[in-house]
């Protein structure tokens, strides 16, 4: 009996196993695609180290030359760190007390940074330990939560990546960042998987189509140049894409089987966790809940609306009472009050910036513009074909008419429907209010982003790359459905031919090939210090270089130019000197001259560099 058993569930694990066989080689698909493109990822945005540098440097969230310690990072090194755990948490009471006791006056709030009047040395060792955790600073998470409540972005993305520096110690690696998008990208295919189950459940989707048709959308969202530049790009939209993605499917899930009055908990996490990841989730966020009041209040599922407001109110409270510094980045710091200004022009520019994200948003999820516009009139004329075959099967019976027997009337007479008719009927509706839930909030959202986003880059729109697969894949499904047998293998093989196209189409941005020439640089001349001369903030791009110098000194032209302190200038081994493109070349050299320096060769030039930089080895004379 026992054996009986044993081969009754050895029975069972097969078909399950075939049954999820083709998500998984999906999901293998696209994780390996996009290993294999962070595998050939050589350098950084400026964004990116910045989101190593607040996610690691602890207590000390800004590189500043003249400050390259900040004040409670300093306090933290020589009031707090004891010798051991015990100690600090002795000398962390102390604190608490001091201040409680103290207030103002305490010696926390009295504690002071050194300031030098020009900009200092700053050490190999000290970048390190900017980007980069060690053994005594791993899972500080309140040092990640100090840092960027200066910054204008939430904390969870930071969090996450504080995290993964902490496994991997001392080193900064594009797997770090880079692993936590893909893991994003494949729980953005997973919800893919289960909103087809659903759909094709609910007959909003062709029955047999719903599998299919999830596994297309994620391969064409992963295996897309959208999928991959927000694998490679290390910041929080791909992980705020995810909560997008989570967010809608307990939308539509609960939309569906009314499930609105109960078991809110997860919905109400996913909304606070995107939230606290980009304030670009709020775009989505908001559209999306709005719409789904509209169509709760539409159907009279009243008792399903209070609860649901009452879930996201929650939901609200929850995300500012753990950052309330989100209050300040959206309606008063820097980013927020660019982001409103925008929105305040109203059109004026407005057309430029829709052209422009709408160019971004076709090459990034069909390969060009032109290929989208060719994809979306067959995809339109395809399904206008089907609806047009389907009208005239439906029309077909039409000259059948009379009584039916037993004195009942037939549906054309206006007499009752059929099951089969209500059943048709109420996935209709539910498809018609898929549909206003799928379309409604990216259509807001893109408006939005277009108008207030400060850039016109892709990072702003990465969410709507996982949509518009989904629309594609989901669309497609209702197409070739008209195909039978065939059209859920031409479905899988068209998705398949795009994913390959783009793939092997991908322009290479967020890669930076050609910066590992310029590290080798550094690691050849890493004996000697560096100058670096920038415009801006312009250094932050160069930060995982200066990790390899003894030591670099971050100067403007004029601050070069005006310099008194003539220490660490007089090398007679030489420095490195990188000069950022902002910076004019003939009055840099002049202002080395002025100092005794003289280019003795140019190690790497503008054109070579990713960044437009030129590195000089100077001699003294």
């Amino acid at each position: 009996m026992g054996n009986n058993q044993s081969g009754n569930g050895i029975g069972k694990t097969g078909p399950r196993i075939r049954e999820y066989a083709a998500q998984a080689a999906a999901l293998i698909c696209v994780a390996v695609a996009l290993c294999c493109f962070v595998a050939q990822k050589e350098g950084y945005h400026m964004d990116e180290l910045l989101s190593f540098e607040l996610s690691n440097a602890e207590f000390n969230p800004w590189i500043v030359p003249t400050q390259p310690v900040g004040r409670l990072a300093k306090y933290v090194q020589e009031e707090i760190r004891g010798a051991s755990f015990g100690e600090t948490l002795s000398n962390l009471a102390d604190t608490v007390q001091d201040v409680l006791a103290n207030r103002g006056a305490s010696r926390l709030l009295q504690y002071r940074a050194d300031v030098y009047p020009e900009p200092v040395w700053i050490s190999g060792e000290q970048f390190q330990e900017y980007l980069t955790v060690g053994k005594d600073d791993a899972f500080s998470y309140l040092s990640v939560y100090f840092n960027v409540k200066d910054d204008n972005h939430p904390p969870l993305h930071f969090m996450l990546l504080h995290t993964m520096s902490s496994f991997f110690r001392n080193t900064i690696a594009p797997f770090q960042g880079c692993s936590i998008n893909i893991l994003a990208i494949l729980g953005c295919c997973m919800c893919f998987f289960a909103l087809g189950a659903l759909l094709e459940r609910h007959g909003i989707l062709p029955r047999g189509y719903g599998k299919t048709a999830g596994i297309c959308a994620s391969l064409l969202y992963g295996l897309s140049g959208g999928g991959i530049a927000t694998a490679l790009l290390i910041r929080m939209y791909g992980v705020m894409t995810f909560f997008c993605v989570a967010y809608f499917y307990l939308h539509v899930k609960k939309w569906l089987e009314k499930g609105f009055e109960r078991k809110n908990k997860l919905l109400i996490a996913v909304t606070a966790l995107g939230f606290w990841t980009q304030y670009f989730f709020l775009f989505f966020c908001l559209t999306l809940a709005l719409v789904t009041a509209g169509l709760l209040a539409g159907r009279r599922r009243y008792r399903e609306l209070k609860i649901y407001i009452r879930s996201m109110f929650l939901a609200a409270v929850i995300g500012v009472a753990a950052f309330p510094f989100a209050i300040q980045d959206v309606l008063a710091s820097g980013r927020g009050t660019e982001a409103l200004r925008n929105l305040g022009r109203g059109f004026s520019g407005y057309g430029a910036r829709l052209a422009a994200f709408g160019t971004l948003l076709s090459e990034r999820c069909f390969g060009s513009v032109p290929a989208g516009i060719l994809i979306l009139l067959c995809l339109a004329a395809g399904l206008l074909l089907v609806r047009r075959k389907r009208r005239g099967l439906e029309a077909a019976p039409a000259g059948v008419s009379g009584a039916a027997p037993g004195g009942a009337e037939t549906a054309q007479t206006g007499g009752p429907k059929s099951g089969g008719d209500f059943a048709e009927a109420s996935a209709d509706r539910g498809s018609k209010a898929f549909w206003l839930m799928l379309l409604a909030p990216c259509g807001c959202y893109f408006l939005l982003t277009a108008r207030m986003a400060p850039y016109l880059v892709d990072r702003y729109i990465m969410p709507l790359f996982a949509f518009a697969a989904m629309i594609l894949a989901f669309f497609g499904a209702r197409l070739f459905a008209a195909l039978k047998p065939y059209g859920k293998y031409f479905l899988l093989a068209s998705a398949l031919l795009l994913g390959a196209v783009n793939v092997t189409t991908y322009d290479g941005e967020y890669l930076y090939q050609g910066y590992g020439r310029q590290l080798e640089v550094a690691d050849q001349y890493q004996n000697l210090p560096c100058i670096c001369l920038y415009d801006g903030v312009g250094y932050y791009d160069n930060l995982s270089e200066f990790t390899r110098y003894t030591e670099t000194l971050l100067l403007t032209l004029p601050e070069l130019e005006n310099r008194q302190d003539k220490a660490g200038l007089e090398r007679e081994d030489g420095i490195i000197v990188l000069k950022k493109p902002e910076v004019e070349e003939e009055s840099a050299l002049a202002a080395l001259e002025q100092h005794g320096l003289k280019v003795e060769k140019v190690l790497f030039s503008e054109e070579e560099s990713v960044h437009g930089d030129t590195i000089y080895l100077c001699v003294f004379s």
